[in-house]
């Protein structure tokens, strides 16, 4: 666990040499690297689009657009000014277009080149001294011609659009419609391998062929000095891979300049999300080239998959990067090395995927024992990262000393550090046919089903076992460097600054129905989000019995701390009680399909819901999803009828019903510790929305129903109604009024003032909201009492009810808070303390606090 063997990435920043970034398990393209360093794509020609680009970043800087004469600033009135805001959104769509179109030019020339010898070889084919054959040509050349009409038709469309600019030009159908074809791109994509290698063949056996392959001749742009270019067929035929990515940044740059209201703003925003889509559905690994060692022997040994995996060894726990070849599986760590040398690996074991073999749950033996890491330290890492983070914020906001920005830096990746490695809890577990057995801890069960798929694919073709000899073993050690597709440890302080810092606030999201099912099974979904460089599991469908086209119309509402991607993973129930796997006593269910999507603030921010549809391994998943803000969700609006029980003060309930605690609450509570105390995850796993809703106004009717449907309802969803009771409080139970003095309160350092101030808070509350918050804490103490069984630490029940029963009135979160993040650590910290800070105190009677008003003052 010692953080001194990986190297902190602060002195010497460190970019990735890819074009992706890795993420918590899954690969996301960062289309600004991927400008920067997609082989093939440091021609100069290509410095078109780059100047254009730097054009832009220098506009954008600028506090008004100048002339580019006499960099006068216009005037300074407020319409100037908004003027000039708009003139220069405008102009900057100019910018970013022009650029485009001069590549644009670029890539059709190439795709040209690539053609030209297709006819000639194609005439050849059916004489006596073919070249190539005729099979041999298609796959070579498969659909480059349909992209090559595509984007011709694309260009002349485009092109007069952007020479007769003016304010009123709308072009997002043309990029729309160059979305919609990306299903070309995916043919060619899954043919690109085999394309290459047919290429690669065709030119060592045939002399003629390999002269054409090595210098084709790419026409320059219009306006350039070179007429020609020789380039290889191999560089050409990446172009294709390499221009979606490059289309995906031009629609990131155009969306930002192109404001809300404009017609052209929703199709580049439908645009944008089909080009993430498919980037996020392409196989990464396209190059073999790229990914291949050469052994002593002089085989060719390939890089198929790599990433960080927290391996359980001699007891403790210790990051590893973990490299999948075509025939082996490596376990390595980086060496402590002096600075300025030259990183190196230092291989812990290897196994010969001829020898691996995956113990099924009831073979595996018993795991050796791992402490693992208290909840409630795991909640206190994110409550500081969640600091730290907007400490750096504030820095750089005030121009701080990079060197504070450093310290801060290091401190919060050790934090992220300790996190990423004790989070993690699900086994993965992988069994030498010779011998030993090696235990990986995973953050999820996606990425378990991604290593085990990967491997079992590669063990279905012809392997042989082996034993690596010690110069062998250095070989294939020491490429790995080289080879690594994943760079950087995935924490946020490995991420660059530009990067999307995720969204804060709640997604809504209904699972609607699944189809490609080709036999009957009991079929549910799970709902996970990335939170702090890993995932975690949020909500979980009920069960649909004995089906091939599930209905489930489900609606969940998952909260986000700095997410970027939605997955989802479709199971079959199984429920033969003998497949309990050993390391956690849990039954395995079968992962019939998973898939992830990118949250794009941009397609999700709206008030509408946005329906999409997963596509995993033949099944297709739809589902419906719109998200709210953090400082929307803030607000709390009365309910207009006075005779229900949500969104009504709780004194008007209590008093109505001539109760202490009203009765919704008793009733909730009651039906939790009846049949639901035990269940995994209780208050912090999702009910469906329907349920809740339809619990809600069976409340607010004061139905005679009430109990026979809350017997019959799913746990979740009557957990779920007494979180959303509080939450739609006109104001929340630990008041308005109160707020800044709880948070003055658990900001005391001495116990005994702390003490006195916290009992004091809680005498100073109306007597409803009293004795309903000491009602509510005695419940949440019962839960946390079978936390073995049900996974709930007080801590956890901390985090999930602080922010709902403690929250800052609108004004307050107005006053001194700038964004989501901020919001996240500044508030919900603290609230989770306060409620902690109850949960953990000895028992508090309303009448012992009652008795105990006379000897303190009451104002606050």
């Amino acid at each position: 666990m010692a953080l001194d063997s990986w190297q902190f990435p602060f002195s010497v920043p460190q970019r990735d040499n890819d074009n992706t970034i890795q993420t918590a398990g899954f690969q996301r393209v960062n289309p600004r690297k991927a400008l920067r360093t997609v082989p093939g794509t440091c021609e100069a020609i290509d410095k078109s689009l780059a100047c254009m680009l730097c054009c832009a970043k220098l506009l954008q800087s600028c506090p008004t657009l100048c002339d580019p004469v006499d960099c006068n600033p216009p005037g300074s009135s407020v319409l100037g000014i908004l003027q000039v805001e708009a003139g220069k959104g405008l102009e900057m769509r100019k910018l970013v277009l022009s650029g485009f179109l001069a590549s644009e030019e670029i890539y059709i020339n190439q795709l040209e080149a690539l053609l030209l010898p297709m006819k000639p070889l194609k005439a050849t084919a059916t004489t006596s001294q073919p070249v190539l054959t005729i099979q041999q040509i298609e796959t070579i050349f498969y659909k480059i011609q349909d992209i090559y009409e595509i984007h011709k038709e694309f260009y002349d469309n485009l092109c007069p659009k952007v020479q007769q600019w003016d304010s009123q030009v709308t072009m997002g159908h043309l990029f729309q419609k160059l979305a919609s074809q990306l299903g070309v791109y995916k043919a060619f994509v899954d043919n690109y391998k085999v394309a290459l290698e047919t290429a690669e063949k065709c030119s060592q056996s045939n002399n003629q062929f390999q002269k054409i392959s090595e210098e084709l001749k790419v026409k320059g742009p219009k306006d350039s000095r070179d007429s020609h270019t020789s380039v290889t067929m191999e560089a050409l035929l990446y172009k294709p891979i390499d221009r979606v990515t490059r289309s995906t940044l031009v629609l990131h740059d155009l969306l930002k300049h192109t404001p809300v209201d404009h017609p052209d703003y929703p199709l580049l925003q439908d645009a944008l999300r089909i080009s993430q889509n498919f980037l996020s559905s392409i196989n990464e690994d396209i190059d073999p080239r790229r990914t291949a060692v050469t052994t002593p022997k002089g085989e060719t040994r390939q890089l198929v998959k790599d990433g960080f995996l927290v391996e359980v060894s001699e007891g403790s726990r210790k990051l590893r990067h973990v490299f999948l070849f075509t025939d082996v599986l490596l376990c390595a760590k980086l060496k402590k090395t002096s600075a300025g040398k030259h990183q190196q690996y230092d291989c812990k074991w290897y196994i010969p995927l001829a020898d691996l073999v995956f113990p099924s749950p009831e073979e595996s033996e018993a795991s050796p024992q791992v402490h693992p890491f208290p909840d409630h330290e795991l909640e206190d890492m994110k409550m500081k990262i969640s600091a730290l983070k907007s400490e750096i914020q504030k820095e750089k906001a005030n121009k701080g000393q990079s060197r504070a920005i450093e310290r801060l830096k290091k401190k919060m990746f050790e934090n992220e550090f300790l996190l990423l490695l004790n989070s993690p809890t699900i086994p993965f577990r992988i069994h030498n046919r010779n011998g030993k057995s090696y235990l990986f801890l995973l953050s999820s069960d996606y990425e378990r089903s991604e290593w085990r798929e990967a491997i079992q694919k590669l063990q279905k073709k012809d392997l042989q076992a082996f034993v690596l000899s010690s110069v062998e073993l250095q070989v294939l050690t020491g490429s790995c460097f080289k080879l690594r597709t994943v760079h950087n440890i995935p924490v946020t302080s490995n991420k660059d600054d530009d990067e999307s810092p995720g969204l804060y606030g709640f997604l809504h999201v209904i699972v609607h129905s699944a189809k490609g099912f080709k036999q009957s099974a009991n079929l549910y979904c799970t709902l996970e989000v990335d939170s702090f460089g890993y995932f975690v599991s949020k909500a979980k469908t009920r069960v649909f019995r004995d089906t091939t086209e599930p209905k489930w119309d489900e609606e969940f509402e998952i909260e986000l701390e700095g997410s970027q991607s939605l997955r989802i993973l479709c199971y079959e129930k199984c429920y033969d009680k003998t497949k309990v796997n050993k390391d956690n006593n849990e039954i395995v269910d079968k992962i019939m399909g998973k898939g992830q999507i990118q949250l794009d603030p941009q397609t999700v921010e709206t008030k509408n819901w946005h329906t999409d549809v997963i596509e995993m391994n033949g099944i297709k998943v739809e589902f419906s999803m719109k998200f709210t803000s953090r400082d929307m969700s803030l607000k709390r609006t009365p309910s207009k009828k006075q005779s229900g029980v949500f969104g009504v003060k709780i004194s008007v309930v209590t008093k109505r019903e001539r109760s202490k605690v009203p009765y919704i609450v008793r009733q909730c509570v009651e039906e939790v510790e009846k049949r639901g105390i035990e269940e995994v995850g209780i208050y912090r796993i999702s009910g469906v929305a329907t349920d809740i809703q339809a619990l809600k106004a069976v409340f607010d009717a004061n139905n005679k129903d009430i109990l026979l449907m809350l017997s019959d309802m799913d746990i979740n969803a009557i957990a779920g109604t007494l979180k959303l009771y509080f939450r739609e409080l006109p104001e929340p139970l630990l008041t308005d009024r109160l707020y800044p003095a709880f948070m003055e309160g658990i900001a005391l350092s001495d116990p005994a003032a702390k003490e006195n101030c916290m009992m004091h808070l809680l005498r100073s509350l109306p007597d409803p909201n009293l004795i309903t918050f000491l009602f509510l804490l005695e419940h949440l103490k019962r839960v946390a009492e079978k936390e073995p069984v049900n996974k709930m630490s007080l801590h956890n029940l901390a985090t999930v009810f602080g922010p709902t029963l403690l929250r800052p009135s609108e004004v307050e979160s107005k006053a001194h808070l700038t964004s989501a993040a901020d919001i996240w650590s500044h508030d919900v910290m603290a609230q989770v303390q306060v409620l902690l800070y109850y949960l953990q105190h000895p028992p508090i009677s309303f009448a012992e606090l009652k008795r105990n008003t006379l000897y303190f003052s009451t104002d606050v």
